[in-house]
């Protein structure tokens, strides 16, 4: 299921105050100083990084991974930036892409850390919600953050999700199985 042009640039979706394009491999310089500078903000959230996380070789592979999923229709990685001057300010992915009886999809997000609560990460994740239930046609968008990630919480609740519950040792953050809080948003209920 090709719904991406050749030319990624081809794809821009446009939320408010962000624009959201898939990666490309001239966005490592970029990338790479905003992730190091915000290393801080994200690692107590993200998988543990490893030892060449930052290096432009890592950033190919990422990007290599990212075209395929694109290519498969399993994932859909975009790169969040500022409308106005394309400044990069994060990463907003529908991941795990699931058709058949279960037409559903993950999201994640990450907002580099100059640029939080200024709107851009609950305006981008809006804008992927509208691409998964209007142009992929899901029917179920998930979710999933730390207990004591009340940022992301309420994010999340912000934009229309709905708690589910709890569940244990869920995904590996840096280095330790954590509990996760999941999150559903079903195509036919009302977005905010």
């Amino acid at each position: 299921m090709a719904l991406w042009r050749d030319d990624p640039e081809d794809d821009v979706l446009v939320g408010q105050g962000v624009k959201l394009r898939a990666p490309v491999l001239e966005d490592y310089e970029g990338w790479a100083k905003l992730r190091g500078a915000s290393r801080a903000h994200t690692e107590p959230w993200e998988p543990a990084w490893t030892p060449d996380e930052l290096t432009k070789s890592a950033f190919r592979r990422r990007i290599a991974r990212y075209q395929a999923d694109r290519q498969s229709g399993t994932g859909f990685p975009f790169f969040i930036t500022r409308a106005r001057d394309n400044l990069l300010l994060g990463a907003c992915n529908l991941n795990n892409v699931r058709r058949g009886v279960l037409q559903s999809a993950d999201i994640g997000y990450w907002i580099g850390a100059p640029y939080v609560r200024q709107g851009y990460t609950r305006a981008a994740v809006r804008r992927v919600l509208a691409f998964a239930f209007d142009q992929l046609g899901l029917h179920r968008v998930e979710a999933a953050c730390r207990p004591e990630n009340q940022a992301s919480r309420l994010l999340l609740e912000s934009v229309g999700f709905e708690y589910e519950g709890r569940a244990r040792a869920f995904l590996n953050i840096a280095g330790d199985w954590r509990d996760h809080d999941r999150f559903s948003l079903l195509a036919t209920d009302p977005r905010r």
